[in-house]
């Protein structure tokens, strides 16, 4: 079906759709070693891309994590209540930036001010197509902190307002256990005085 000079896709089956899609795939694809691999089947989650952003105040040196319940850790350790930074799923013909912006607003009562771009990252490339665009956003955390989300959505989202400090004692203790959440921290960890010089000039 689809030919390129390093890949082969000889059928594709469409396994499951419903709000996600899940497609079998037969493919071929090129050896480091020379020639073509044998034919191999894998399956793939296609679940869409999302953009994701830390929000930072850089004049009160504070982050905002949002908390919510997330299905995929309901076995996870320490349960499934995630501490997380703002994301949502990118729409057909939406950008990124007008994505983090307006769950900004939906999942923690905020405003970005400005947005630094930091990473475009595969989530998961062994079985899903997933990329997340991630960045770093400036926002006022005065009068942040509550309960958010959007009721049809059957989101239940509650904001904390962390000092700088705080979610780096939280990243290394394991408490911050969401790839996208660790991403963004240690980003800051290692550009926050660049950030801060830049924003409070």
């Amino acid at each position: 079906m689809t030919n390129d000079r390093d890949l082969q896709v000889l059928e594709q089956t469409v396994c499951y759709q419903g709000f996600f899609r899940i497609d079998r795939y037969r493919l071929r694809h090129r050896l480091f070693s020379g020639g073509w691999s044998q034919p191999i089947m894998r399956e793939l989650f296609e679940r869409g891309h999302a953009a994701a952003v830390l929000p930072y105040d850089p004049d009160r040196d504070e982050v905002i994590l949002i908390e919510q319940f997330r299905i995929g850790a309901m076995r996870a350790p320490g349960g499934p209540w995630l501490l997380e930074i703002v994301a949502g799923i990118i729409e057909d013909g939406e950008q990124a930036e007008d994505v983090v912006k307006r769950e900004s607003i939906e999942e923690a009562g905020c405003t970005v001010a400005d947005l630094i771009p930091l990473y475009d990252y595969l989530v998961s490339p062994g079985g899903m197509t997933e990329r997340v665009a991630l960045f770093c956003g400036r926002v006022d955390t005065a009068r942040a902190g509550g309960v958010f989300g959007v009721a049809h959505e059957g989101e239940d989202i509650r904001v904390h307002v962390v000092a700088y400090s705080t979610a780096l004692q939280y990243l290394k203790s394991g408490r911050i256990n969401s790839a996208s959440a660790i991403i963004a921290l240690q980003w800051l960890a290692l550009n926050r005085d660049h950030v801060r010089m830049q924003w409070m000039a």
